[in-house]
């Protein structure tokens, strides 16, 4: 219980700072002009979103980074409030948000003004992270690779773990990225499956990592503070990549990663309707298997409201979020 209560108070701090850090961040980005631009073939409601901040990934990153270090340092007086492995996630979020930043500054300063950095350069320093992670998740962490449903011990999956861990990293960072359309989305699926794999870290008794994953909860509800519909401000690449590539690797940290497809099932969905999308018209030449993808632009075009969207994929990731914490309980 005492460990709930100090996670939950972190959120709580993390909350704050971000809504106190919020203000002036806006400001410096409406003063460098750093707004979104948006696709002319996206829904036709979202050209109002002309010229909105982006890159609030920063928003995020600022207060995560500095109740970590405080908590970690604080271990100098000794005080055991944080331990070294949340470290590693929290450093994941820098070079996969500076990689966001970079697709951020490209799509609105850059030679490739409104797309932002090709895909494959992209995923490929993506995947280039990722494989660096994962040696260190193996071999310096060394964290349980994989917990089957129902079983006690964890399973050593050998040489498979690098390839497998890369992929889960660079999948959910490309997932989160992909989910970021729609005024809160993000944001509100994010913050939901940090807080069940939260829980998980919890019930094992990772409990600097159940910490670190509701501080991240809190200081996201700050972002969306500012984010929710009309968005003032979007967290852009900077923030879904580092948050994907984060949700990733507290995942692998757990050994419980078989259940992203269930805790995470928006953002697996959503790049799975890519991956369709894009197969689907090269094999059938030119036709479309969803109307527009991602998934949330389909049901958009389908006729639901922007906010129905969002509060109806919410209340979906909520619920399987409660299931993946049932099965793990198993």
């Amino acid at each position: 219980m005492k460990e709930t209560s100090l996670a939950l108070a972190l959120s709580l701090l993390g909350f704050m700072l971000a809504v106190i850090w919020g203000g002036p961040l806006l400001r410096i980005l409406r003063h460098f002009k750093i707004g979104k631009l948006i696709r002319v073939e996206g829904p036709n409601s979202h050209m109002t979103k002309m010229g909105t901040p982006t890159m609030g990934g920063v928003m995020i990153l600022f207060p995560v980074t500095l109740l970590t270090v405080l908590l970690n340092g604080a271990s100098l007086l000794g005080l055991k409030v944080i331990g070294n492995s949340v470290l590693l996630p929290l450093l994941t979020m820098f070079p996969f948000a500076i990689l966001g930043a970079i697709d951020d500054w490209e799509g609105i300063r850059g030679p490739r003004r409104g797309l932002g950095m090709r895909a494959r350069t992209k995923l490929a320093f993506q995947f280039l992270f990722a494989i660096g992670i994962a040696f260190i998740l193996r071999d310096i962490l060394k964290v349980p690779q994989l917990y089957w449903f129902g079983t006690v011990e964890a399973i050593d999956l050998g040489w498979l773990y690098i390839p497998i861990a890369a992929v889960i990293i660079t999948g959910m960072s490309n997932a989160v990225n992909f989910t970021d359309g729609l005024d809160g989305l993000a944001g509100l699926i994010a913050a939901t499956a940090f807080a069940v794999y939260g829980a998980i870290a919890l019930m094992q008794g990772q409990t600097f990592l159940g910490r670190f994953c509701f501080t991240l909860v809190g200081t996201i509800f700050g972002f969306l503070w500012f984010n929710v519909h009309p968005a003032e401000l979007f967290m852009g690449d900077t923030g879904s990549l580092s948050l994907g590539a984060a949700l990733g690797v507290v995942a692998l940290m757990t050994g419980q990663w078989v259940l992203l497809p269930i805790v995470a099932i928006i953002p697996v969905s959503e790049l799975l309707s890519v991956v369709l999308q894009v197969l689907y018209f090269k094999l059938t030449k030119g036709k479309r298997l969803f109307k527009m993808a991602p998934l949330h632009h389909h049901f958009e075009l389908m006729g639901w409201s922007e906010t129905q969207v969002v509060q109806r994929f919410w209340l979906v990731g909520l619920l399987f979020g409660m299931l993946g914490i049932a099965v793990a309980l198993v």
